[in-house]
């Protein structure tokens, strides 16, 4: 009898695919090894207070936003601790300090926050002049990039960027119309932008259809500190300050508890909708 070598070889070789094989199919993970269906927990809220300090932002006839927005913010941590127990609300400033936009997103996201909520009062381009037809209602921002002309509230909100010192060096990287930072930027955020426009819509209803307010929708606007924000990021403008009627609300206790409510409604649906109560 000759001994071939080749066949030999090829023989062993077989063997081995097919040992390998019926191992892999027979083998069972150890129970421990077997990541759970969900380890999601929501768990944090970001609540950020619009501008601050030397930065005012829009002008009523007798209010300005930061101080609108700093109360309002307060009364939503304060509602978020007593009816959500369960989630702890982190502000990004609790009193009249000027907190840059990169730190007001890096403040969430040390936070592991798993929403971030930023508040904001509108103004239109006449100012508090008195004409009639005045814009009221409220406005969700979610960040994009894609619409790259839509600037008119990007701009508003960013233009206090300028106030900060090195503005320049901190933000340098920071522009829009470069592909590269597209694409940089859409990787970070992508995966949250689903879910911050379920939130936004999920707002708007509760302001449009509960409340009864006027609403223009969830809109995109390439805002810094939702970008820059590594969790679902909604924008709320509140109400036009500039509006003598709207300003009055914004400032008064029953227009910022309904408009807390509002938001609390609508985050517990946003819980329900990603499975997180």
């Amino acid at each position: 009898m000759i001994f071939n070598t080749r066949i030999f070889y090829l023989t062993a070789i077989n063997c081995g695919l097919l040992f390998l094989f019926f191992s892999l199919c027979s083998f069972v993970p150890a129970k421990d090894t077997i990541p759970s269906v969900s380890t999601f927990k929501f768990k944090t809220i970001i609540v950020d207070a619009g501008h601050g300090g030397k930065d005012p932002g829009a002008r009523g006839s007798y209010s300005v936003e930061k101080n609108v927005t700093l109360a309002i913010a307060k009364k939503l941590k304060a509602a978020i601790d007593s009816q959500i127990t369960t989630v702890n609300a982190i502000m990004t400033r609790t009193d009249d300090t000027f907190i840059p936009l990169n730190q007001r997103s890096t403040i969430g996201n040390q936070a592991h926050g798993n929403l971030f909520i930023s508040i904001h009062c509108n103004s239109s381009p006449e100012g508090t002049a008195a004409i009639a037809h005045k814009r009221k209602g409220v406005l969700l921002l979610v960040y994009g990039f894609h619409r790259l002309k839509e600037q008119e509230e990007a701009v508003r909100e960013n233009s206090s960027i300028f106030i900060e010192k090195n503005y320049k060096e901190t933000y340098e990287a920071y522009d829009q119309s470069d592909p590269a930072n597209a694409i940089i930027l859409n990787a970070y955020i992508q995966k949250y932008r689903k879910q911050s426009i379920l939130f936004g819509d999920l707002l708007n209803t509760e302001f449009e259809d509960t409340n009864g307010r006027e609403s223009e929708g969830v809109k995109e606007q390439g805002v810094l500190v939702l970008a820059h924000s590594a969790m679902p990021a909604v924008l709320i403008e509140t109400g036009f300050i500039n509006n003598p009627e709207e300003e009055d609300y914004l400032n008064s206790n029953d227009g910022q508890n309904e408009i807390v409510q509002s938001i609390i409604r609508a985050i517990n649906n946003y819980r329900k909708a990603i499975g997180a109560m």
